[in-house]
């Protein structure tokens, strides 16, 4: 906690501290894993929204918010949605309005490209038969090197996947 000028406050890590107290909160009071994980974590991600302004977010960004919040994204907008409160009403407005604006833009990404089962457009299996390796950490940073692919730029395709691919690995073998 910090004061700013003007007698304000303001919560540095705000949604970092409020996880960590929600998860030692509900453990003492015993609630099931289930519960501490899922409330930490829409705790954790909360405040998110508030980065979409006036909905300057790129696709890529809309499809981390939606991986991000997995299978929590319905009590995530619920959360996000009461947390926007304010006296002023015009505020208060623009926040739904901008709410709105984020929801539409994720039906639409979702009608798209299937948003909640985000993977690259390869699988560990060819990923190995195409660089020609055995399984192990390679695998696993070839497999993120492409999901960060897919949240960059939506699906991409069988070929420009395994162009991608073997430009990043030939890339990492020259380094």
């Amino acid at each position: 906690k910090a004061l700013v000028d003007g007698g304000g406050v303001t919560f540095h890590h705000h949604e970092v501290v409020g996880a960590r107290m929600a998860k030692e909160r509900l453990k003492k009071l015993r609630f099931d894993q289930d519960v501490v994980a899922a409330v930490s974590e829409l705790t954790f991600l909360h405040l998110r929204f508030h980065g979409y302004g006036d909905g300057a977010w790129s696709d890529s960004a809309v499809r981390r918010y939606v991986r991000d919040a997995g299978d929590l994204l319905t009590h995530l907008h619920v959360l996000t949605r009461a947390d926007c409160t304010t006296r002023n009403k015009k505020k208060a407005e623009t926040l739904a309005r901008h709410y709105d604006h984020l929801e539409e833009r994720i039906a639409v990404l979702m009608e798209q490209e299937e948003l909640l089962k985000i993977r690259p457009d390869l699988d560990g299996n060819e990923i190995m038969k195409l660089l020609n390796i055995p399984a192990g950490p390679n695998v696993g940073k070839a497999y993120e090197h492409l999901l960060e692919l897919r949240l960059e730029h939506g699906p991409l395709g069988r070929e420009r996947a395994e162009q991608e691919l073997m430009n990043w690995w030939s890339a990492r073998s020259q380094s």
